[in-house]
């Protein structure tokens, strides 16, 4: 299509053609799943020739755009104002041009690095301009920490929010990154676009694999040959980050190990060995015996609870908020009756436990 046909239709919408416009033909979208342009810009696409057509472009753009987003359907019969979530079926006569206005400032990812790499630049924040790598360490772990609240608590505002900021830190430490010759953004996209691929060769490739199980063992095997590429003798468990949580830790340990076979057979084994673990905790003689059995208990709780497809951190964490609401409900009550927790009696405190646990906390 010339530059004439294209005024043409924007002489139709009676704007003014954009200075930064993509132009797309219909046919780009029929294996995507996600916009292939910056919502930031205003798009115009060729050639949606058919229903069937229109409703595939509509898929891959509601991924980036609210249903309710204002677009225009330009064909033979004029101009179709509507929104996203209204466009196509077989009311419009087809071939059609659909042109989408942007989503504005700061909806892409390009403008969300613009303005991180601008922090850095000489105009920029002093403090983020003497951050490094090892300085922004513990924000990073501060982000992930409330992004995993917001997860726990299912709070979707708040989830939108943290993973904003935990993008933040992302995409800060690679600007760094690039300012110290260490490697570009795109080096990172690229890295990771690559392992996805790789180790997903039942949905980018011809392997066919048995469910989850099958695609399970099979990353595995991809893991563990990407492991004797990278060094001499890089076991299964080699990248299990030494900081992560201990219960995190335990059940990654056992999640690998599990995928070449080291497991037990059935569950009724593994509850036997909480069992015994139970009673070697017990019969502990002094304090260096009953850390260690309380720590071969705590190993193999975890693994039940990965049996029975349970996160245990997220399980511990849960337990923990929950006793904080109930205890912080004993608080109260105490409160209420103006006395002090330490002057209550254990039973007078677990009745108001037992309060809690009625009224669901």
């Amino acid at each position: 299509m010339d530059f004439n046909q294209i005024n043409f239709i924007f002489e139709t919408l009676r704007l003014t053609p954009p200075s930064n416009l993509t132009l797309l033909d219909a046919q780009t979208f029929l294996l995507k799943h996600y916009p292939p342009t910056p919502p930031d810009m205003d798009i115009l696409i060729l050639n949606v020739d058919s229903a069937e057509m229109a409703g595939q472009v509509k898929f891959v753009l509601l991924a980036a755009y609210a249903g309710s987003h204002k677009v225009s359907a330009v064909g033979k019969a004029g101009v179709t104002e509507t929104s996203l979530a209204e466009f196509g079926g077989e009311a419009l006569s087809y071939p059609v041009s659909l042109f989408i206005p942007s989503l504005g400032e700061g909806t892409s990812f390009e403008s969300f690095a613009e303005i991180v790499a601008h922090l850095r630049a000489p105009n920029g924040c002093p403090w983020d301009k003497e951050q490094t790598h090892q300085t922004l360490r513990k924000h990073l772990l501060e982000e992930t920490y409330e992004t995993l609240a917001a997860m726990d608590a299912n709070d979707v505002d708040s989830m939108r929010e943290e993973f904003g900021d935990l993008l933040l830190q992302i995409v800060l430490n690679s600007t760094i990154a690039y300012q110290d010759n260490e490697f570009k953004f795109t080096d990172v996209t690229k890295h990771i676009y690559d392992k996805i691929v790789r180790r997903h060769p039942h949905v980018f490739g011809d392997v066919k694999l048995d469910g989850v199980d099958g695609v399970l063992q099979n990353w595995e095997k991809l893991k563990e040959k990407e492991r004797s590429k990278k060094k001499e003798g890089g076991g299964i468990l080699d990248g299990v980050p030494a900081a992560l949580p201990a219960l995190s830790q335990a059940q990654e340990y056992q999640d690998r190990a599990a995928r070449v076979g080291f497991d037990w057979p059935e569950i009724d084994d593994v509850l036997d060995k909480v069992r015994e673990e139970i009673e070697e905790v017990k019969t502990a003689e002094n304090s260096e015996q009953v850390k260690a059995e309380l720590g071969d208990l705590f190993f193999v709780l975890v693994n039940l609870a990965r049996w029975r497809g349970v996160d245990a951190e997220a399980a511990l964490r849960e337990a923990n908020q929950k006793f904080g609401k109930r205890f912080a409900h004993i608080e109260k009550s105490a409160k209420g009756l103006g006395r002090n927790l330490s002057d209550m009696t254990l039973a007078e405190m677990d009745s108001f436990w037992n309060e809690a646990k009625s009224f669901g906390l």
